[in-house]
């Protein structure tokens, strides 16, 4: 059957507005893939900066808190010694020489625990090299010095290897977590024994913390001002694509875990 000439017009016509909608979708698809692009882009920038302004933070934090644990025990620990060091001189009876060697002989032992002491805080300051060592060996050096205190029994287990990523600023970010949940515990939980676990799950780093401590309600705590705390750890743990979980009774002490990919 012949085609008429109308229906020749018609198939041109419609010919025509194909060719003409077709590259308005196609440009308008590419100007909304160029939109997505840009904005991924973008979103993807602002993490970088953020996670940049967290670890300056962090590390400043890091810095802080090593200072303030250095001058608590310049104050508590060293000045004690260097005290009790001044006060035997000041009694030394040179006409009694027996009494007199006891008490020069307690200043070289006061004398040689004071250094030992000044060479641990020489140590502390550095908290860039301490972390270079591996996260594991940093957070079991705080252990070690919050050991010292005689206020808690601490048990630390962690894996064999030394270190979970070779991202120093997720390390860092890491170390600062422990620190602040440490804090807390010493602060306001009244414990006398932490549990700290760091251990491998699959493609997963965990680390535990728990305390027999008096315990609080998590949900009435991160309603108020005073959960700051704990909503900043689980803010950090989200940038480093992590989570954290936090389980606590009112006099059943408290159970924070902290799990990060790598």
């Amino acid at each position: 059957m012949p085609i008429s000439p109308k229906e020749i017009v018609s198939l041109i016509g419609l010919t025509s507005i194909v060719f003409l909608i077709a590259p308005i979708f196609l440009i308008r698809y590419v100007l909304l893939y160029n939109r997505k692009k840009k904005k991924h882009e973008e979103e993807k920038l602002a993490m970088v900066k953020t996670l940049e302004t967290e670890l300056l933070r962090t590390q400043m934090e890091v810095q802080e808190q090593t200072l303030k644990t250095i001058a608590y025990d310049l104050h508590d620990n060293i000045g004690q010694l260097l005290s009790l060091t001044t006060i035997t001189l000041s009694s030394i009876n040179l006409d009694d020489k027996v009494k007199t060697a006891e008490k020069i002989a307690l200043v070289e032992d006061l004398t040689a625990r004071s250094t030992k002491e000044v060479k641990a805080l020489s140590r502390m300051l550095h908290s860039e090299e301490l972390l270079s060592r591996g996260l594991f060996s940093a957070i079991e050096f705080e252990l070690d010095w919050m050991k010292r205190s005689d206020r808690f029994t601490i048990s630390f287990k962690k894996p064999t290897f030394e270190s979970f990523t070779d991202d120093a600023g997720k390390e860092t970010i890491m170390f600062r977590l422990f620190q602040e949940i440490i804090n807390n515990i010493i602060q306001h939980s009244k414990a006398t024994e932490i549990f700290v676990t760091l251990e491998q799950i699959q493609d997963s780093l965990k680390l535990s913390i728990r305390d027999n401590g008096v315990g609080f309600d998590v949900d009435a705590t991160l309603k108020r001002k005073t959960g700051m705390g704990l909503y900043n750890i689980k803010k950090r743990a989200a940038i480093i694509n992590g989570t954290a979980s936090i389980d606590s009774t009112r006099g059943a002490g408290s159970v924070i875990a902290i799990t990060v990919p790598y």
